[in-house]
């Protein structure tokens, strides 16, 4: 009883605290107008694919992290100018290679979700962390192509110039601006590998492969997994600024 009480009172505090409300709608309209710049930049290519390689570093490192925690060895990432990339590892196991596919699109949905969590919590500084770290042992242990080399070393220098100049909100609405990025290319990336296993499911990249792996599973079916995640995740990354 004393614990509804409290949670009563917490909830009229708050409908009843004006700056709270302008705090939320404010945040709320930042990160819709941030996701519709980052739909927008879709259709920008150059500018676009750059952006997008931001999606395809944790795709990889997805890859990368699984192939470790199952036992195997992640050896290098290439990251390419049109947004695709490869991750090169070897497995002990059947499972590993299994779950090491299923970890790309995965990795990338989910880390949106919990950058869209922090931001929703303020944490803006653990999210300038990890992605200061996931450049720092990509750029260090993986990534081993020229283009991939440019990309990586020229976003990070970019990001920790940013990071020295510039103060308070610009930075916050860099890194929510980034989170945008990440969000709307984890989801129109499942969907294009999902469109791919339809068309030509002999080249439809991380669902052949775990097709080739399971049987009797085919590559549709594992892209329309793909697709549904990242439909999910997104849903869990918005809920908090959009309750639906």
């Amino acid at each position: 009883m004393i614990k509804k009480t409290c949670a009563l009172y917490y909830i009229i505090a708050i409908n009843n605290n004006p700056s709270y409300k302008e705090i939320s709608v404010e945040i709320n309209t930042k990160v819709l107008l941030c996701i519709l710049i980052a739909v927008l930049l879709t259709i920008l290519p150059i500018i676009c694919k750059y952006l997008a390689v931001v999606n395809t570093l944790f795709h990889e490192v997805g890859h990368q992290l699984a192939s470790i925690m199952t036992g195997g060895k992640a050896h290098k990432i290439q990251l390419f100018a049109n947004t695709e990339g490869l991750a090169f590892s070897s497995h002990r196991y059947w499972i590993g290679r299994v779950l090491t596919d299923l970890a790309g699109y995965m990795f990338s949905s989910f880390m949106a979700a919990t950058f869209f969590f922090l931001i929703y919590k303020g944490n803006y500084n653990l999210i300038i962390c990890l992605l200061l770290a996931i450049l720092a042992i990509s750029m260090f242990f993986w990534v081993r192509n020229w283009y991939g080399f440019f990309w990586i070393l020229s976003f990070s220098v970019g990001f920790v110039w940013l990071l020295w100049k510039v103060e308070g909100s610009i930075i916050e609405n860099v890194v929510l601006f980034l989170v945008s990025i990440l969000f709307v290319q984890s989801i129109t990336s499942a969907f294009k590998i999902m469109y791919l296993s339809f068309k030509t499911p002999a080249q439809a990249g991380d669902a052949t492969s775990l097709a080739q792996l399971t049987y009797l599973i085919p590559a549709q079916v594992w892209g329309i997994f793909f697709f549904v995640q990242s439909l999910y995740f997104g849903w869990l990354a918005i809920q908090n600024f959009f309750p639906f």
